[in-house]
């Protein structure tokens, strides 16, 4: 077992607009992540390491250069996801770095990476695999780093994924079918 804070506290001074945005941001995350392994107990989800992945699954966008939201980096915010992956990889949290990793958007295949000329590796899997990443990737997509005082509603969601392709689209309305909870969160 991990404490997820303190690992976010090793790259983020707690006094900072990155740290309290980040914190925040995966708290929702979590939160909404669980509510969904509880209400779906036929997941078979593994609820700590849903947690652990829900508050960790950004921990790379310090790396950015997005200083809306108090990160001062100079990688595109775009690779986020591929540099928190590698900061879990170095403390052994394979598992964690795969979930940094795979949540962008409903998951990145190599066809797309290469077609945007995305500037990502391509020796991975961008692609939310397991049950507890897709529940993560799912619940993320309801919360804005900018808008932290509330939960995007369904619509607003599918229309930002629209923009995406029509496969973003119908990847986040299968996991919706598949994840969606009876409560104020969704």
């Amino acid at each position: 077992m991990i404490d997820p804070i303190q690992i976010i506290e090793r790259y983020y001074p707690t006094d900072t607009l990155g740290y309290r945005i980040l914190l925040t941001h995966s708290q929702q995350v979590a939160e909404l992540a669980l509510e969904v392994v509880r209400q779906h107990p036929e997941l078979a989800c593994d609820e700590r390491f849903v947690y652990e992945g829900a508050m960790l699954h950004d921990i790379g966008i310090y790396l950015t250069d997005a200083p809306t939201i108090g990160c001062y980096g100079t990688e595109p915010y775009l690779r986020h996801g591929y540099l928190g992956g590698e900061l879990l990889r170095e403390l052994g949290l394979e598992r964690h770095a795969q979930v940094a990793e795979r949540h962008t958007g409903t998951g990145l295949d190599s066809e797309t990476i290469r077609a945007r000329g995305l500037d990502l590796p391509t020796d991975r899997l961008y692609m939310p695999q397991s049950i507890e990443e897709r529940v993560i990737c799912y619940a993320d997509k309801f919360y804005s780093k900018t808008q932290l005082e509330h939960q995007k509603p369904l619509e607003k969601v599918r229309t930002s994924l629209a923009k995406y392709g029509a496969e973003s689209l119908a990847r986040f309305d299968q996991m919706h079918e598949q994840f969606q909870v009876s409560s104020t969160l969704v």
